[in-house]
């Protein structure tokens, strides 16, 4: 895998992806918003800002307010990997956001998703 391909991507060209991944499973835009708020610490404002001006990922978890402490409780595989096996800090983020999309969309209960 290209990790530096991956941090270059805009994350506004990958969030409709989310977005429709979700909707499609009958979940909400806006909970995805909180899951991608619980997760970085972005509010509304910081995560709109963050679409318009087209940060790619690696800038966009630089920037992060705050990495949610339990994020080390996501485990699982997503994309072929486990993602408390993944050595590389910035990639394991990426895969920490992509695990709780797929959470999102696979319909399991927000307490859950959270780590609440």
């Amino acid at each position: 895998m290209d990790n530096e391909r991956v941090y270059r991507m805009p994350f506004a060209s990958v969030y409709p992806h989310y977005v429709t991944k979700v909707e499609k499973k009958g979940r909400t835009k806006e909970e995805l918003h909180t899951v991608i708020h619980w997760l970085t610490g972005y509010t509304e404002k910081g995560l709109q800002k963050v679409l318009d001006t087209g940060v790619d990922f690696e800038t966009f978890f630089a920037k992060a307010p705050k990495l949610n402490p339990n994020a080390g409780l996501i485990t699982g595989v997503i994309c072929g990997y486990r993602v408390e096996d993944i050595e590389d800090p910035l990639m394991q983020k990426i895969r920490y956001l992509d695990k709780l999309v797929d959470e999102l969309a696979k319909g399991r209960a927000m307490e859950k998703i959270l780590r609440a």
